[in-house]
C-alpha cells in the first residue's frame, strides 16, 4: 500500500490510536479485535515496550483488514524490525533526516514530530504531506497548529498528545487535522484489565465525534 492510500485510509477513519503492548502475546489479538469492533481500523504500537513488533505480527494476523503502524521509532533498526513485522507507517516523536531518508527509500510512509517552524521546513525539503504534532497539547495546541500551516498549508497534521474525548471534536473539526492521536481509549488500566468492550464503546464513541464533526 503506497503512502497515498495510507494517508487517506487515516484521515477517513480520523483516531489513531497510540499503543503500548506490555504482553503482546496476551493482549494483542484482543486489542485488535476491540478496535475493529469499535470501527477504527488503525493502530500505532509504540516501542517503547519491548515486543513491540511481535504486537504488529499478531494485530496484523488477527485482523488482516487494520492499518498497523510502528510508533516511538528512534532507529533505522527499530524501522527494519517494525517493517518485518508487518508495519505499513512508521512514527517518529521528533523529525530524524536519518529515519526519515530510510523511510523514503523503503517506500513506507513516515510521521515524523514537528513543532516548530524549522521541523515543518524540513519535512517539506523531504516531500512529506502529512506530520505528526507532538506532544500537542505541551507544545501550543490547537492554536499553534493554525499558526504554522499559514507558512505551511501543504501539510495536514496529526497531533497526539493530551487528545481525549473532550477535546477530540475541537481538534478534529479543524481542516488542517487528518487525524488524532490517542491513548485514552488503549489505557494501561484497560488493556491490563482486559476492559475489552470498554475500548470498543471509546472506539465507537470516537468515530462518532470524528464524523459528525466533519458534517
Amino acid at each position: 500500500m503506497n503512502t497515498m492510500d495510507v494517508n487517506k485510509i487515516i484521515e477517513e477513519i480520523g483516531i489513531v490510536p497510540v499503543i503500548k503492548l506490555n504482553n503482546p502475546q496476551r493482549d494483542a489479538a484482543l486489542l485488535a479485535n476491540a478496535l475493529v469492533e469499535g470501527g477504527v481500523l488503525v493502530a500505532e504500537v509504540t516501542f517503547r515496550a519491548a515486543g513491540a513488533d511481535t504486537a504488529i505480527r499478531i494485530m496484523k494476523k488477527t485482523c488482516p483488514e487494520m492499518i498497523v503502524g510502528a510508533g516511538t521509532v528512534l532507529t533505522t533498526e527499530q524501522v527494519d524490525k517494525a517493517l518485518e513485522a508487518g508495519a505499513e507507517f512508521i512514527v517518529s516523536p521528533g523529525f530524524d533526516a536519518e529515519i526519515v531518508a530510510y523511510c523514503k527509500e523503503k517506500k513506507v510512509p513516515i510521521y515524523p514530530g514537528c513543532t516548530t517552524p524549522t521541523d515543518y521546513h524540513a519535512a517539506f525539503k523531504f516531500g512529506l504531506e502529512v506530520v505528526k504534532f507532538f506532544p500537542a497539547e505541551q507544545s501550543g495546541g490547537l492554536a499553534k497548529i493554525k499558526a504554522m500551516s499559514a507558512p505551511f498549508p501543504m501539510f495536514k497534521v496529526m497531533p497526539t498528545g493530551g487528545i481525549s474525548l473532550k477535546n477530540l471534536k475541537e481538534y478534529i473539526s479543524c481542516p488542517v487535522i487528518c487525524a488524532c492521536g490517542g491513548s485514552y481509549m488503549v489505557t494501561a488500566d484497560l488493556i491490563e484489565n482486559g476492559k475489552w468492550d470498554e475500548i470498543t464503546a471509546l472506539c465507537k464513541k470516537s468515530r462518532e465525534i470524528v464524523a459528525n464533526s466533519r458534517i
